[in-house]
């Protein structure tokens, strides 16, 4: 049958319109906004520790990989609250399309966190803000690395004996899972836990804590340093105090002069953490997040191992992070 121009027209213009309100006004789901276009993604730690080298490497190297992504790395010098503030409010205002953040006080940073999320995507890695609204956590259990530095306590005293612990600040939800991790591994034993001495992120403060602590208990045992850059604090004080060996210390992570003490055996052991995979899973996964895998932060937790260093396998580990971090 033929058909009347007019009619076949008007029916070819309600097919055209028809199909743009079921495929134009169609948003790609699986691919957000964000895809084909270079993302722009911060790494922001929580104090300016070496620590914090490793994982730049592993920011550095996911980017090269993935290709269409620029990191903004940042470090609160003063390892204070309000700095990593200033730091989060600047990245939102040059419109982020990702952070990766290691709250410094997550209680206290809540609604700055939630405000965060709301803007852009949120991951929390080395210390988590499980309350808050990110959309997941990568770094260590923290918890079970505080179980497994009890470990280290244990084997180091076996008589018992008396200990104290050195800290940023416990206000951070790693120090907080750690120092319940070793309470839990002492939990009747011998060991006596005196106190936790807290440094504000101040290196010259944290040594002077140990430094008072081996005054005021000269039968302290051993001192445990909970973030990286207090064994160090800790063993500089100890050769300072003459008592190399005869106080046993226990700490947390891989700065060299740390490293170092292990292998002359005046450290007896350090829980390292994996920061370089911090770095590499935080940007590779918010990045495949945003192009729309979401399966890459599912889960809400993305755990990255540690491992209990001592001097017999110190060797090993040093020249596996010097490898990796030869050409960086």
């Amino acid at each position: 049958m033929k058909m009347n121009p007019i009619r076949f027209l008007a029916l070819t213009a309600t097919l055209a319109m028809a199909f743009c309100a079921t495929s134009c006004g169609k948003k790609d789901e699986s691919a957000g906004s964000t895809k084909g276009k270079k993302l722009k993604l911060a790494f922001v730690s929580n104090n300016a520790s070496s620590f914090w080298t490793i994982a730049r490497a592993g920011t550095t190297d996911a980017a090269k990989e993935l290709g269409n992504v620029e990191v903004d790395f940042r470090i609160p010098s003063s390892g204070g609250a309000a700095e990593q503030q200033q730091i989060l409010d600047d990245l939102l205002a040059k419109g982020i399309d990702g952070i990766a953040v290691s709250p410094i006080d997550s209680a206290n940073q809540l609604d700055l966190l939630n405000k965060v999320a709301g803007q852009t995507l949120l991951v929390c890695h080395d210390s988590d803000a499980p309350a808050s609204q990110r959309v997941c956590y990568i770094g260590t259990d923290n918890t079970i690395a505080g179980t497994e530095a009890g470990k280290l306590i244990r084997e180091a005293l076996p008589q018992g004996g008396k200990i104290m612990l050195f800290v940023g600040t416990l206000d951070a939800q790693n120090a907080r899972e750690r120092f319940a991790g070793i309470k839990k591994e002492l939990a009747g034993s011998k060991v006596e836990i005196i106190d936790v001495r807290t440094d504000e992120t101040d290196r010259v403060r944290a040594q002077k804590n140990v430094e008072d602590t081996l005054v005021k208990y000269p039968d302290v045992a051993c001192l445990v340093g909970l973030w990286s850059y207090n064994g160090p604090a800790i063993l500089n004080a100890v050769k300072s105090a003459g008592k190399t060996g005869a106080v046993k210390i226990v700490c947390f992570d891989e700065e060299d002069e740390t490293l170092a003490g292990v292998a002359a055996g005046q450290i007896f052991g350090t829980i390292v953490q994996q920061p370089y995979e911090f770095g590499r899973q935080a940007i590779t996964r918010m990045a495949k997040h945003l192009n729309g895998d979401k399966e890459a932060l599912a889960g809400g937790k993305q755990i990255v191992p540690t491992l209990a260093i001592k001097k017999d396998n110190v060797g090993e580990f040093s020249a596996r992070l010097k490898k990796m971090l030869g050409a960086k």
